[in-house]
């Protein structure tokens, strides 16, 4: 929890950042069990801390509470995500069309998640390849240079690979967009703003499409 101790955060704010980040590793799928004792045990934390923990995820609707079951990692509906992709094309549109140059730093950790994604798909690691195109977003969203909206878009990506995790077929699914990011990454090297909310544009529409039809598509089964 080295990160989180260097932000000094409390110990349930460690908990639910360790949680936080195995969701947007996809090591925590949705409809998967956060069993107390368990979570005691892994963190060295009383149950006090780990009540607090997981409230918090609740409230950045990452957890939710079953009756009989506990508390669960969350499963988003429809409206869920449609509400995701709003604030996605506000806070990626904004960042390209008036947040700060692209500097050289900014942009090579752009690279290296689009490098890591490339890397992820040769070895068919399609949850990596997923996290990788959400860390690019992250970047992306971190032309604003807002402390604020980095740390609230963190819970959007969170949230946005536990739809990812609901894929069937995680190979068809996230195979499209590492083409579309690089291309994304190159009109915002090149300074060509517009194009590059253009292009953000057409892949939110058809990433929000596509993440719907998942969604219905397991709804069915």
């Amino acid at each position: 929890m080295s990160i989180a101790k260097a932000n000094g955060l409390s110990l349930a704010d460690q908990v639910a950042h360790e949680l936080r980040e195995d969701i947007i590793n996809g090591r925590l799928l949705s409809g998967m069990a956060l069993v107390e004792s368990e979570l005691v045990r892994r963190y060295s934390a009383s149950r006090n801390t780990v009540r607090e923990a997981l409230h918090l995820l609740g409230r950045e609707g990452l957890t939710t509470y079953v009756r009989h079951r506990g508390v669960m990692v969350r499963r988003l509906s429809g409206d869920d995500v449609r509400d995701l992709f709003r604030v996605r094309r506000t806070l990626e549109s904004q960042a390209i069309l008036v947040g700060m140059p692209l500097v050289d730093d900014r942009s090579a950790r752009m690279g290296n998640a689009i490098e890591a994604a490339e890397l992820a798909c040769e070895r068919e690691d399609w949850r990596a390849f997923g996290t990788h195109s959400l860390r690019f977003h992250q970047q992306v969203v971190g032309l604003l240079h807002s402390p604020s909206f980095d740390e609230f878009f963190t819970n959007i990506v969170a949230q946005m690979r536990l739809v990812f995790s609901a894929a069937p077929d995680e190979a068809r699914y996230q195979g499209p967009w590492l083409e579309r990011d690089r291309h994304i990454h190159q009109l915002l090297i090149d300074g060509h703003r517009r194009d590059a909310d253009q292009a953000m544009s057409s892949y939110l529409d058809d990433s929000e499409t596509q993440a719907l039809d998942l969604l219905a598509s397991a709804a069915r089964q």
